[in-house]
């Protein structure tokens, strides 16, 4: 028996705790913008744009807020445009993208990948 049948390969390392809790967070604040617009990835963002180590929540934290903000244009142009009743329309399917997107985003942040919105003006960068 030669001494490399005793070498055993070293077990990976642990997942980070950290990183788990980041992605549930993350999963979170994408979910929030459907009941509390943006207030939430709001918070999340500025408590976390200083930590290095918090870089996944922080990024998609400006993720929904920028989503969030495009929204809110939305929002505004649709009430403007109800007195030609195209409005209601227009709301409404901004209200159904924000569901369905949300959760899309939600999903994909806590399996830990950055999860980009179709169609949101990134002001915040």
């Amino acid at each position: 028996m030669s001494d490399f049948d005793n070498i055993t390969t070293p077990p990976p390392p642990p997942s980070s705790p950290a990183q788990g809790d980041d992605n549930t967070l993350a999963m979170l604040v994408h979910l929030s913008g459907i009941v509390l617009w943006f207030i939430v990835p709001l918070i999340v963002w500025l408590v976390n744009k200083d930590k290095p180590e918090k870089a996944f929540l922080t990024d998609q934290s400006k993720e929904a807020l920028n989503f969030q903000i495009t929204l809110t244009g939305v929002y505004i142009i649709g009430t403007i445009l109800t007195v030609i009743l195209i409005g209601m329309l227009i709301n409404f399917a901004a209200w159904v993208a924000c569901i369905v997107l949300s959760i899309l985003a939600g999903l994909a942040a806590n399996r830990g990948e950055a999860y980009r919105y179709p169609f949101a003006i990134r002001l915040i960068k």
